[in-house]
């Protein structure tokens, strides 16, 4: 019997231990991390000087399907936090029963003041796709795709949570006995967004320039945050990303992210500069993923807790 050699003993070695760490990645991702959800927290000075903080839970990418209870309970409980505010960024389902997991998961935030916008998610179910295919630029819509209920879910928002759509509009509400106006836009990664009707719907709406100003959309495409910077929003918050969902641990910059945005700005609390202006930009690795990639590494599921304070 011939003994092997010993380069190929050392290739045999070092192919067991990529394939032992690839396993262990694999288990981590799929059945550890995917659940280990966190809140995020921010402090944000962009209110009149004087103002008392105004706190924002904005959630982002449930993705929702009925049976994940685990995810309907964790975002049930952010209610404790007690926000004055929620930004919704869309892509709330991901399953034509979705609502019916999302009515457990935000329940709860009734009486609370809220605005959202859509994603993709709100109108169609998502599909089963190639995932090396999100290295090669923003993923394509699926024709085939289920479409989901978007009036019964744009219903329950309005008129069971109270919640202002901002899709191509604009709204003010009253959030801790303060007024607060806001913009959004449609799913921009669909071509849905519309910000070139906001300008005239935006200075009709404005009548008092230290009323804070938020811009909301789902995908932070760089032609709608530089938009919104021209709109001369306060803040800006954005979901889609899902923080690039697969990272190299410890890596400040996402691998993808769906998008135009720069890597390093896929996830969290940066900037965005346009026109002059630098203004704050929220953007949330958001809660969930789609059914058909259900892996998070390097990036868990999050909500963000901002708190908006006065400026210096």
């Amino acid at each position: 019997m011939t003994r092997p050699s010993t380069a190929t003993s050392t290739a045999l070695t070092a192919i067991t231990a990529v394939g032992a760490v690839a396993a262990g990645a694999a288990v981590w991702g799929i059945g550890i991390e995917r659940h280990l959800y966190t809140v995020r927290r921010h402090q944000v000075p962009v209110l009149a000087p004087g103002s008392a903080p105004i706190r924002v839970l904005h959630i982002s990418d449930a993705h929702m399907a009925p049976w994940q209870r685990h995810r309907q309970r964790w975002i049930a409980a952010l209610a404790e936090l007690e926000p004055d505010l929620i930004v919704n960024t869309g892509d709330n389902l991901g399953h034509v029963d979705g609502l019916r997991g999302l009515r457990a998961a935000l329940d709860p935030f009734r009486g609370i003041p809220g605005v959202f916008v859509h994603g993709s998610n709100d109108h169609a179910a998502p599909g089963p796709r190639n995932p090396l295919l999100y290295f090669t630029g923003p993923s394509k819509s699926v024709p085939a795709a289920e479409p989901l209920d978007t009036r019964a879910l744009d219903g329950y928002l309005t008129d069971g949570l109270g919640w202002i759509p901002l899709n191509n509009a604009v709204g003010s509400l009253s959030v801790a006995g303060r007024r607060i106006d806001a913009f959004g836009v449609s799913d921009a990664h669909r071509g849905w967004d519309r910000p070139d009707v906001l300008p005239d719907l935006v200075e009709e709406l404005r009548d008092d320039e230290d009323v804070p100003l938020l811009g909301v959309t789902h995908a932070p495409y760089r032609r709608v945050l530089d938009a919104f910077c021209d709109l001369g929003a306060d803040a800006i918050f954005a979901g889609h990303t899902h923080g690039g969902q697969v990272r190299i641990p410890g890596s400040r910059s996402a691998l993808v992210a769906n998008c135009d945005i720069p890597l390093d700005q896929a996830r969290g609390l940066s900037e965005w500069s346009h026109g002059g202006r630098a203004v704050p930009l929220n953007v949330s690795a958001g809660i969930g993923h789609s059914i058909y990639a259900p892996v998070r590494f390097g990036c868990r599921p999050e909500a963000s807790l901002l708190e908006l304070t006065a400026l210096a």
